[in-house]
């Protein structure tokens, strides 16, 4: 899954892609890389962000994802508002990916079980602008596992079909680094939900972390794209359904590596 965040404020790539030419031509870049998936977002969700009004995000995303699926590009939308949700798919979208898991707005259930889209439910403790101090766990695989699991009772409560879910940890959401590689390591477990599984690591923070210099500055978030690859690789071969990246081209080799090797292995 390919990354164009039509956005000005992105914590990767804020602006790179806002103008809707640009963000056009980037999502058949990404699909000629390899992408399967280009999920296109209108709303920053980075640690400190403030939302965006329903007219802006819906400005941003339908005319993008209305051109990128007339050319067959499969399309996802990044969005936690329902009314997005419709309108993407109406416009072409074959996939909602909803950083809230149904949490932000309580009709995005039952808009995603109208269409019969793929419906991604992340697990989610609140808005950007206050996340960081609900990451508090004793045990943050089985809580999370725990939590996701309620989720989904929840959507399919509201008429969203098991095989239209597909689950999120939701990697730096409510999460600190220690929490991130515990689920990242913890991913067996969370597959015994029985949904797919996808896997957003991409450029985020508790990778430069890992990478800080020696005075302790953190790698920019460019730079830890070798960092992305390796848990890529590593994703896919622990079983992981999709991964969501910046930079296919090099993510969908690592993924060709996992399952060769799975393959070899078998």
């Amino acid at each position: 899954m390919g990354v164009v965040n039509v956005t000005p404020d992105s914590f990767s790539d804020g602006g790179q892609w806002f103008d809707e030419g640009t963000a056009i031509r980037r999502g058949l870049e990404l699909v000629a890389e390899g992408a399967d998936l280009v999920d296109v977002g209108g709303e920053s969700t980075r640690p400190g962000a403030a939302r965006v009004s329903l007219e802006e995000e819906l400005a941003r995303v339908v005319p993008v994802i209305r051109a990128l699926a007339g050319e067959g590009v499969a399309v996802s939308v990044d969005t936690m508002r329902a009314e997005v949700a419709r309108a993407a798919v109406e416009a072409g979208a074959r996939l909602v990916n909803d950083v809230s898991g149904g949490l932000a707005d309580p009709d995005m259930p039952q808009a995603v079980a109208a269409t019969g889209v793929p419906y991604v439910v992340m697990h989610w403790r609140g808005h950007s602008h206050d996340m960081d101090r609900r990451a508090l766990y004793e045990d943050v695989v089985t809580e999370v596992s725990e939590e996701l699991a309620k989720r989904v009772d929840y959507v399919l409560a509201e008429g969203v079909r098991p095989e239209q879910v597909v689950l999120d940890p939701g990697l730096g959401f409510a999460k600190n680094a220690e929490h991130n590689w515990a689920v990242l390591a913890g991913i067996g477990r969370l597959a015994e939900l029985g949904y797919p599984l996808l896997i957003g690591a991409s450029r985020k923070r508790f990778l430069g972390r890992l990478l800080a210099d020696a005075e302790g500055r953190p790698r920019p978030f460019s730079g830890s794209d070798d960092a992305t690859l390796a848990v890529t690789a590593l994703a896919a071969h622990a079983g992981a359904w999709c991964v969501r990246v910046h930079e296919v081209g090099p993510n969908a080799d690592a993924v060709r590596v996992a399952a060769a090797w799975k393959r070899a292995g078998a």
